[in-house]
């Protein structure tokens, strides 16, 4: 039998404690938490059998194989840079960078060292997903003539919901299409196959002060103090890709009852295909003569959309089990066997520039070229 993997965890607010379960579930160890709150660090460890490092040359010098870097946004180039040259895997949290140049380093870094370095665009790992994409590359839909759809929460629509994202210091200039919109275009690129070009876009900041601090994650700070929010609630893209396909997403963290609905609707020439992460377990498939749905792990499955549906029709899979795959394909990279799919530092600096071009546009209120190399 091979030995688990064993993960360290840096950061440790929510997505840390999903990461953590990911590790748990693809069968790895989770040996220790370092983060800036202590007490929180300490339960975590406690909760997983772990140890609460006392800072990173600890974490560094400790028997681990992969370091999870769940921090905020500024200093993922820091952990993620310092783990690459001690010798050790990276699964480092979107956006890789708030740059395009940082990302760039960390994708060449990770190049020279050979370590497996992933960015958890999870919801690539929805089988239905798989599915859409297989169907994609059989040429079932044709060529596209649209490609749009949305990205909407509303954990941020009180006035008093805080969140160290809304200062650009900590989190970076995008805080919306950064933290969401990335993951709209990644899904889109990845099923569809198309490439994002050039953008114009829209960023408007609903509520113009929030509770100050960066331990005011969801509420009011303790003392009352507001600060100016300098990152978007709601932002709005318009895209060309490189086969000149219109594209179009509305994202938004101010969306009442929306808790996380990413949704998408692909028009092909011969077919549309429409995916909603609220309820992952089917497909709306549209047709010349209509319209069907399509049931995760109902036969004939694409070997993808098979490899990951592991539990029978009826039986739910959502976000936690794509965690878990997507961290068990992490794993498997380390061993050495990759699968189909896995996102790399190369897909986290693709996710950058767009989200850089998105902001430059917002910024110009003008049409902005996604710069860079296409993977």
């Amino acid at each position: 039998m091979e030995a688990p993997v064993r993960a360290a965890i840096i950061g440790t607010g929510m997505i840390a404690a999903v990461h953590a379960r990911a590790v748990h579930g693809a069968g790895g160890r989770v040996v220790g938490f370092l983060g800036s709150r202590r007490g929180r660090a300490a339960a975590l460890a406690a909760e997983w059998d772990a140890v609460e490092f006392p800072d990173l040359g600890a974490l560094l010098g400790s028997d681990v194989d992969v370091v999870h870097v769940c921090s905020p946004n500024s200093t993922h180039v820091d952990y993620a840079e310092a783990a690459l040259r001690a010798g050790l895997h990276v699964v480092c949290e979107k956006p890789l960078a708030t740059s395009p140049q940082d990302a760039e380093r960390l994708v060449a870094l990770a190049a020279d060292t050979g370590l497996v370095a992933t960015v958890p665009f999870v919801y690539r790992y929805h089988p239905i997903v798989r599915e859409l994409r297989a169907r994609r590359l059989a040429g079932d839909f044709g060529s596209w003539n649209a490609l749009h759809g949305s990205y909407t929460q509303d954990w941020m629509l009180s006035p008093d919901a805080g969140n160290w994202r809304v200062d650009g210091a900590a989190g970076g200039a995008s805080r919306a299409f950064a933290d969401i919109g990335s993951h709209w275009c990644d899904l889109v690129e990845f099923v569809s196959g198309e490439r994002l070009r050039s953008t114009i876009a829209l960023f408007s900041i609903a509520v113009s002060e929030r509770p100050s601090g960066s331990t005011a994650a969801f509420g009011s700070a303790a003392d009352g103090a507001r600060s100016a929010v300098t990152t978007e609630d709601v932002a709005m893209a318009t895209f060309i890709t490189e086969s000149e396909t219109p594209a179009n997403v509305v994202v938004s963290q101010v969306a009442a009852g929306r808790r996380n609905r990413l949704w998408f609707e692909l028009d092909g020439a011969n077919g549309s295909a429409v995916f909603d992460q609220e309820q992952p377990e089917v497909a709306w498939l549209g047709l010349a003569d209509g319209a069907r749905l399509l049931a995760r792990a109902t036969a004939p499955m694409a070997s993808e959309h098979a490899r990951l549906a592991y539990l029978p029709p009826g039986h739910a899979q959502g976000y936690q089990d794509c965690f878990t795959a997507f961290v068990r394909d992490t794993f498997a990279a380390v061993r050495g066997r990759t699968h189909d799919g896995l996102p790399t530092f190369a897909d986290g600096l693709r996710a950058t520039r767009i989200v850089d071009a998105v902001a430059r546009s917002a910024a110009s209120r003008s049409w902005t070229d996604i710069e860079g190399d296409l993977p």
